[in-house]
């Protein structure tokens, strides 16, 4: 196998992206990057394992009581619920991934490495519950359309700000959510995990921004309110959508998945604001 000496494989063709982008850890005026090297500690030492679920132990989604076609209801809504997380930790490896890659800044870097083995391992435990309750069910294609906003973003201000800043603050509430419904089961464990995992990238998405925006111009402020202009309508057509599957307890829900996704925008303006936004014209369409 080539090694150092001899310039690996590519010896002296080596892309410069390789090693371009990094740069050297210095102390001196780094100390702005204090809470996203924090946020890097606290990701390693409460990084988990897919072998450290209740396989086996407990059910992997609640059962149910009933007639044959009851249970199957239940089943296919779970599945669909099950669905929907693996496709939003799939799209959160590409994101997370992009954004290892367009960091700059070497403390960032070993934030988002913890982050790209946090979305890959979520990605393993969705597949292997979806696996165990019977397979996936109907695929949210709002959440493709967050993901293409997110990915297509012209700058890494804009990526971190829908991803880590409001996505991933909004998402933990779903994570509880879930977890309450299934007591007693595999997924209340591993929604519990990702809603810790979740507040640590929000965490650091939340130190990052505060560093990336030090010196905040009036057009970056515009750009990140036509960011979040473009992601709004797409982020409320998803939590709004039901799929086949749940259309049946949707319709029942519906006033409250209003209110959520209200208390959710709202929360995403003060969390922009925080950042010291000027968010007058962010455009609040609920349905």
């Amino acid at each position: 196998m080539p090694g150092a000496a001899d310039g690996g494989a590519w010896g002296d063709n080596a892309p410069a992206m390789a090693t371009g982008q990094l740069i050297e850890m210095k102390d001196e005026g780094r100390e702005a990057f204090a809470d996203v090297l924090r946020f890097y500690e606290l990701a390693k030492r409460r990084e988990w394992q897919v072998r450290d679920l209740p396989w086996g132990e407990l059910p992997p989604i609640p059962e149910t009581k009933g007639s044959p076609q009851s249970q199957a209801r239940r089943r296919d809504m779970w599945r669909s619920v099950l669905t929907q997380q693996l496709q939003a930790d799939m799209l959160a490896c590409d994101m997370a991934s992009q954004l290892l890659n367009m960091a700059p800044d070497v403390e960032a870097k070993l934030y988002y490495s913890t982050m790209v083995q946090d979305e890959s391992r979520h990605t393993e435990a969705w597949l292997k519950l979806v696996t165990e309750a019977g397979g996936t069910a109907e695929r949210d294609p709002h959440l493709d359309k967050l993901a293409k906003t997110t990915l297509e973003a012209d700058t890494l201000e804009e990526k971190v700000f829908l991803m880590q800043v409001f996505y991933e603050r909004l998402i933990i509430s779903r994570f509880r959510l879930i977890a309450r419904s299934a007591r007693g089961t595999v997924l209340e464990d591993l929604c519990g995990r990702l809603a810790t995992d979740d507040g640590i990238h929000h965490g650091a998405g939340m130190a990052y921004e505060r560093v990336l925006l030090q010196n905040l111009s009036k057009k970056m402020n515009q750009k990140l309110v036509d960011a979040a202009n473009r992601l709004l309508p797409d982020f409320a057509a998803h939590a709004l959508w039901r799929p086949r599957e749940r259309a049946w307890i949707g319709r029942a829900m519906e006033s409250r998945d209003v209110e959520r996704l209200r208390e959710d925008l709202e929360l995403g303006v003060r969390l922009a604001e925080s950042l010291g936004l000027d968010v007058s014209g962010v455009e609040l369409k609920i349905p």
